[in-house]
């Protein structure tokens, strides 16, 4: 299973509509309950720019993604020029418009073996081979 950054981004914020549910998932993820829980390492790259965008100091998001990349039970994957390729792939052929969704798509259809998401985008939804998992329903 793969958690997306929605998840991630909801965790390490102040506040967030979504950090209640995703406190309660990432606690799960560090007790082992969900078993091991991948996330994309393009996921740090999405982080940086929405941080940034919002006026988040360098210092804060090195703390933040210091946070995330510490957490046990969470292992972020490597991009590699199969998921790169596939990820221009999926954008064309579903129309995603978010480069990092359509790495987080190619990274689970690559290299999760059931194929998993967990996500409150939708977007994952339109693509074959996908299961996603609302985070509000784990």
């Amino acid at each position: 299973m793969m958690v997306e950054t929605d998840i991630l981004y909801a965790y390490i914020k102040k506040d967030d509509w979504l950090k209640p549910i995703a406190n309660k998932i990432m606690t799960k993820i560090v007790r082992g309950d969900l078993g091991k829980i991948y996330a994309s390492r393009e996921s740090l790259h999405e982080i940086y720019y929405v941080s940034r965008a919002e006026g988040i100091s360098i210092d804060e998001i090195i703390y933040r993604l210091s946070a995330l990349i510490t957490i046990d039970n969470l292992i972020f994957l490597e991009t590699t020029y199969e998921i790169d390729l596939l990820a221009l792939a999926l954008m064309k052929q579903y129309n995603i418009s978010s480069i990092f969704d359509a790495y987080y798509a190619a990274t689970v259809l690559n290299k999760v073996s059931d194929r998993t998401i967990i996500s409150t985008d939708n977007i994952f939804d339109n693509v074959p081979g996908i299961k996603r998992i609302d985070p509000r329903e784990l």
